[in-house]
């Protein structure tokens, strides 16, 4: 009995060994299978792991540099294009005179939230989408862009807010003027986030439907509509908070006096020059937009006609179509131009070594994008969508490789998007707020900056691509789309309410306290510096530790 009862231990030990075995052999295999996947050519899986995921971090890296060189060219074209204005002539009653006027196309609340905060959170947007178009035919959704978008949301809040503080000089204080708008962006940011969450755990726990994410995409409307009633301050639809002290220039004199006008003239040389001054800059003042009256925006052929008008129609156009050429010729010339006037004026060689370095290191992304067309045409749009395509192409090459630094370490794809695709997409969002924080007399372009993406980061970088998934689930398969590590998502939401409230709590006893959310003294502007990095750091630190299945 004895000898029976050991016999029967030993062959069940004998299995299980055999099967832990034969399950470490496939999962072994299934790793190497995974591992097997290489970016540029086979040769690469021959490397070291560790070596191989060294390689693709830099080539991250080089993206995101890429995607700084972009931005700087699309906020060009989306200055072009929101600069665009009307004539409109109106008619005095009283003397029946004519009056002509300049009106700008464009509202400033609708301006900030479709193409500055949408054109801020397009790497995150095409990310997501890109991700959502690999993933069509899975019923998982993938990880990656809800990731970063998320991610991205506690980068906004914190570190851009963080850097928005201390930007201002010591002592400069500036505050929102339009708390009214700035409320219902607010609302509808943490909305999306709330929306997000009740989708994921409350109304269909662990899936999404085709009708959560279609009305997903819909509410990006009703911020829209909400946003400019509330900036027209139309009545039931509007909060009952006065506008105050919103300045009539939103850009300061000496600022917007120093900006090249883009008109023509007869001498190209002069022109050209500017225009290659104007594309060596790093930062662009994207915010002029919101001047009144704001730099005169003329279109090319206007000018050329002014400047001949007794020339034949053909003769103008040519002459129209000649000078945009040489611009467009003028951006490989500087593309190609490592050693620019700038370096050589560099005293220190250390520092002109070091600059050259770096253009070198830009050389390629900048020939790369000398091939957009320069935004004087059509007013900028087609700038503005070639910039929106070549920043298509980075995202796609990015989720390549965060696929293979994930594939060859073993980091959780959510850490990634959380830490450093959160962070190297929304450089732009940094810069942009940055600049306003800078430039600008209120504090209303930065925070909304920071606030609309968050709102744009959900409504339109989730939820159209959880449309085309789950419309292909429906029509495929009649099936929702599942979530894959739902519980960790939700608990990176919770986290993320719960230091966003520590972070508009800080803000609000700034304005009751210094009368304003940024600027101020130096000791205190710093000070809320560091507790907003904390803030971040306690949200990636958690939220990292859940996804990875650690707490």
């Amino acid at each position: 009995m004895t000898d029976s009862v050991i016999l029967k231990f030993g062959m069940h030990t004998n299995t299980t060994m055999a099967s832990v075995r034969n399950h470490s052999a496939e999962s072994t295999s299934i790793s190497n299978v995974l591992c097997q996947d290489y970016f540029i050519f086979p040769g690469e899986t021959a490397l070291g792991d560790g070596f191989r995921a060294f390689l693709y971090f830099l080539g991250l890296a080089y993206c995101f540099i890429g995607l700084s060189a972009i931005t700087a060219r699309f906020f060009r074209s989306m200055e072009a294009v929101v600069k665009h204005s009307r004539t409109v002539v109106e008619i005095d009653p009283l003397t029946n005179s004519e009056e002509v006027r300049q009106e700008k196309v464009w509202n400033y609340t609708i301006a900030d939230i479709t193409l500055l905060a949408f054109g801020t959170s397009f790497p995150q947007i095409s990310l997501a989408t890109i991700d959502a178009i690999r993933n069509i035919g899975n019923l998982y959704a993938g990880g990656l862009g809800p990731g970063t978008l998320v991610g991205s949301a506690a980068f906004d809040l914190f570190p851009i807010h963080a850097v928005c503080v201390v930007v201002p000089k010591a002592g400069e204080l500036k505050k929102i003027s339009d708390l009214g708008v700035w409320l219902v962006e607010l609302f509808w940011s943490f909305w999306a986030y709330i929306w997000l969450y009740i989708i994921i755990e409350v109304w269909t726990p662990n899936i999404v439907t085709l009708w959560e994410s279609l009305l997903t995409v819909l509410q990006f409307g009703l911020l829209l509509m909400h946003a400019y009633a509330q900036d027209k301050r139309w009545p039931y639809l509007s909060l009952p908070i006065a506008r105050t002290e919103r300045p009539e220039d939103w850009v300061p004199e000496e600022v917007a006096s120093c900006k090249h006008d883009n008109s023509v003239s007869v001498e190209h040389s002069d022109d050209i020059l500017e225009v290659a001054d104007d594309e060596r800059k790093a930062i662009v003042d994207i915010f002029s937009i919101h001047s009144r009256e704001g730099p005169v925006y003329q279109s090319v052929p206007g000018n050329d006609l002014a400047e001949a008008p007794d020339e034949p129609l053909n003769r103008k156009i040519d002459v129209v179509q000649s000078h945009l050429f040489l611009i467009w010729k003028q951006q490989f010339v500087d593309a190609f131009t490592v050693d620019s006037t700038e370096g050589r004026k560099l005293n220190n060689i250390y520092l002109r070594l070091a600059r050259i370095f770096w253009q070198t290191l830009l050389a390629p992304w900048r020939i790369l994008f000398a091939f957009v067309p320069p935004h004087q045409i059509a007013h900028g749009w087609i700038a503005f969508i070639c910039s929106l395509i070549f920043i298509s192409g980075i995202a796609y090459i990015v989720t390549q490789l965060t696929d293979l630094i994930t594939c060859v370490t073993g980091i959780n794809a959510y850490v990634i998007a959380f830490t450093v695709l959160a962070s190297g997409t929304s450089w732009p969002d940094l810069v942009a707020s940055k600049i306003a924080a800078e430039r600008q007399t209120t504090a209303d372009s930065a925070i909304a900056n920071i606030t609309c993406s968050n709102s744009v980061n959900i409504y339109v970088g989730i939820g159209i691509p959880w449309l085309i998934d789950t419309a292909y689930n429906y029509i495929a398969y009649k099936e929702p789309l599942r979530i894959k590590n739902a519980e960790g998502l939700s608990f990176c939401l919770l986290v993320f309410f719960a230091t966003s409230a520590g972070c508009i709590v800080v803000l609000v006893f700034r304005r009751i306290t210094l009368g304003a959310e940024l600027g101020g003294p130096r000791l205190w502007a710093w000070v809320t510096f560091v507790y907003f990095m904390l803030l971040w750091m306690i949200f990636v630190v958690l939220s990292s530790l859940k996804v990875s299945g650690i707490i």
